[in-house]
């Protein structure tokens, strides 16, 4: 009833602002697909895209929909402030190192990921070996971030799940099919600025309400502290200013530099010094991570004067007497539907819209192209019309990954309104068991020293290291009626314990999950370098 009543602030010039947003930026794509003759134009936009489009489509693409809504979020919940700002200081240090270290080996070689440069540098079967490390984390995180995004359209639109689903598979199978990278970086473009007007225009309509001394309220509140020097090594103090410099770099090393999915749009680049310019610049998108605190900030103050009532408060399942939201990712798309006038409501809606499409549409990109490298060796192809050959199964992957990843959102929904399983903190933590051993691959393959079984060891390793720092995969099978394993042994390790009793007993960690990101890589790497090389490849030597 609640979603029903809300969704009737959603207006008629909404619905036409939304899909002439949506039909805009197909047209935007279609219109700079350019040529698409091979598998180098489809991929890597023929390597004559200009870093400052790179570097946008960086940026909207890690401020996805997820971070637009969940920033603000963050922000509004209990306890929520500005110190998520703090691992801006990891993200920059991070894409320095790819930007001056990286960069100039994807253009060494005719490669179009860093596993087929891993593969040269090691074995061939280590290119495997990272893109299906790249796979399953990328189906599971991706797959979450549009489910996630997909939630509070649903609430502020008449649209069910489904269709919001299947809206956002369609555009992003199509988005991807007309123009490869070249489609996805200049949608990511329009994007990135759709999100900065947006969040610009929150602070300008609520300062504007509230007065100007706004700002003042959340300040008192503690909601715009962000520096934080804690020692702790619990995931409660995983926004210090420790794990920004130690654990964060590692993360972002990894995501940008090693992660097809933003490692793609670097190959894009003519050479190796536009590709260090687009990531380096990238950073400056850290502003908008600061304007959606911001706003976050506003929407606090927002409710303090005027706190929901109604089917608002249902929505987001307002807590009266603390004053904070139970589900905080919803509170910036209802604010929007309620208190903006018609049209600008539907415009900042279709940039969420938009940037659900944004995220499939990169990794459906990122998908094709290792499921195309690994399975037929497009670097060994020259002739013209096997290019062609190969750029529609290009195509085909793009569908096929399209409607497979389309379907799995559905499938977690199913699982996540039916089964209790705790489905978004185990598919957001797979990336926490990849990162560390991509990176340690990579860096293996960057010094051109590794062994394939010791990197398979290490990588075996150090699954199992994260496994028992984390709590996801024990509460799955607890939670699991046919299975329904018992706490107790886990609770007997110094890396758990255990709250409550019966029914509400609930597993915590000891050990923070972001420390995984330095360790996982620096084991993987140790047991690959260090690991005694085969005879042949030391008589070669």
């Amino acid at each position: 009833m609640a979603r029903m009543e809300i969704h009737e602030w959603f207006e008629p010039l909404d619905w036409v602002v939304l899909f002439g947003y949506l039909a805009l930026t197909t047209w935007v794509g279609h219109m700079m697909r350019g040529s698409q003759a091979s598998i180098s134009d489809f991929f890597a936009g023929g390597r004559s895209l200009p870093w400052l489009a790179v570097s946008g489509s960086i940026v909207a693409t890690e401020i996805s929909g997820v971070t637009f809504i969940g920033v603000p979020g963050g922000v509004m919940a209990a306890n929520g402030d500005f110190t998520y700002m703090i691992w801006g200081l990891g993200s920059v240090l991070g894409r320095v190192i790819v930007g001056v270290v990286f960069t100039k080996v994807f253009y060494e070689e005719d490669i179009y990921s860093p596993y087929d440069y891993m593969g040269r540098r090691i074995k061939p079967q280590l290119k495997t070996l990272a893109t299906v490390f790249f796979t399953v984390g990328s189906i599971l995180a991706q797959s979450v971030r549009v489910l996630v995004a997909a939630i509070p359209l649903m609430i502020v639109t008449p649209f069910s799940f489904e269709v919001c689903i299947l809206l956002i598979g369609l555009f992003a199978i199509g988005w991807t099919l007309m123009g490869g990278m070249r489609t996805v970086i200049w949608t990511d473009v329009m994007q990135f600025f759709l999100f900065a007007v947006g969040g610009i225009i929150t602070l300008i309509w609520a300062g504007v309400h509230l007065g100007a001394a706004w700002l003042e309220g959340a300040e008192v509140a503690g909601k715009t502290h962000w520096l934080r020097f804690d020692m702790g090594m619990s995931d409660a103090f995983k926004y210090t200013f420790w794990v920004a410099v130690f654990a964060v770099p590692f993360l972002n090393v990894g995501s940008f530099g090693v992660d097809q999915l933003n490692a793609q749009r670097m190959f894009c680049c003519k050479d190796a010094k536009d590709a260090r310019k687009a990531i380096i610049w990238s950073s400056l998108g850290q502003a908008v991570t600061l304007l959606m605190l911001m706003v976050g900030a506003a929407l606090f103050v927002w409710y303090s004067k005027n706190p929901p009532e109604g089917v608002v408060a249902e929505a987001m399942e307002w807590n009266a007497v603390d004053g904070v939201p139970g589900e905080p990712d919803r509170v910036f798309p209802i604010w929007i539907v309620k208190e903006l006038p018609p049209g600008l409501s539907g415009l900042i809606l279709g940039g969420v819209f938009a940037a659900a499409i944004s995220s499939l549409d990169s990794i459906l990109a990122a998908l094709s192209q290792t499921t195309v490298s690994v399975l037929h060796s497009p670097g060994e192809i020259n002739d013209a019309q096997q290019q062609r050959k190969l750029l529609s199964r290009s195509r085909m992957w793009v569908i096929i990954w399209g409607v497979f990843l389309t379907g799995f959102t559905l499938l977690m929904r199913w699982v996540q309104e039916n089964t209790g399983v705790a489905i978004l903190p185990l598919a957001f933590g797979m990336t926490t068991y990849t990162m560390g051993p991509l990176l340690g691959m990579f860096l293996c393959s960057l010094l051109g020293r590794g062994s394939f079984p010791g990197l398979v060891a290490g990588s075996a390793v150090s699954f199992i290291a994260v496994l028992f720092i984390r709590s996801d995969i024990w509460v799955l099978l607890h939670t699991l009626e046919f299975i329904r394993m018992p706490y107790d042994w886990l609770a007997s390790l110094p890396m758990y314990y255990t709250e409550g009793e019966g029914d509400a007993i609930s597993l915590k960690t000891t050990v923070g999950f972001f420390w995984a990101w330095p360790v996982t890589t620096l084991v993987t790497f140790a047991f690959g370098y260090f690991w005694p090389r085969e005879k042949q490849a030391r008589n070669q030597a």
